[in-house]
């Protein structure tokens, strides 16, 4: 994967505005399948130009989100304690680190948690629940080990943006991994048994170290 040009690509999708309109579901998520091999945004506009707005919406939310968890997923598995999932079509685990099974998520801090960031991050296990009981729904919700990336703009108030922000999301990844542990992990019952997960932080105005794109 070109990460610069996916976040090249993935940063044309900010002039737009960042509207889901409606919940993600299985059904919106069949008409607009077409978002994975979609690989420029033009393309993607030239695709959508006859939908209604709802679906122009959700489809353009989707491509965004999807384009970047790809981007943070090949970060993750550029390193050398970390194995991909070979089987893409196992919705439950993206890749292992030292053996243990991950799936990622890339998420804005959510607006409809009731606590502030500096709580959240005083009190990982208070938003690691409410994450789990809250994202992912129909064919995406499981309750197994879980990585997110937490995005969190203090002064610009667009989260969403983070997510292009490619080369940002690897230097945050790439540090973490430098001091992964599993007995750093926080474990806790999810409602349906234990699992492990964590909390990575990416915060805007993070400056990327000067690295290659080249993996």
């Amino acid at each position: 994967m070109n990460l610069a040009r996916v976040e090249k690509e993935l940063k044309k999708r900010w002039p737009y505005d960042y509207r889901w309109g409606r919940i993600q579901s299985d059904d919106w998520d069949a008409k607009t399948r077409f978002i994975y091999h979609t690989y420029s945004f033009a393309k993607l506009l030239e695709i959508c130009a006859p939908f209604p707005e709802d679906l122009k919406n959700y489809a353009l939310n989707r491509w965004y989100n999807f384009w970047s968890a790809m981007a943070v997923e090949y970060i993750f598995c550029s390193h050398k304690q970390v194995m991909a999932n070979r089987n893409k079509y196992d919705k439950l685990v993206d890749f292992r680190i030292e053996h243990l099974p991950f799936d990622h998520k890339t998420s804005v801090f959510p607006k409809g948690y009731n606590n502030s960031l500096s709580y959240a991050q005083k009190h990982p296990v208070d938003l690691l629940k409410w994450l789990y009981k809250n994202q992912s729904q129909e064919g995406r919700k499981h309750l197994n080990n879980r990585l997110f990336v937490v995005l969190y703009d203090e002064h610009r108030q667009k989260h969403w943006k983070m997510k292009a922000e490619i080369s940002v999301l690897k230097n945050s990844i790439d540090n973490y991994l430098q001091q992964f542990s599993k007995d750093k992990l926080i474990s806790f019952n999810a409602g349906d048994g234990m699992v492990f997960a964590d909390i990575i932080w990416v915060m805007a105005g993070a400056k990327a170290k000067p690295k290659p794109y080249s993996l």
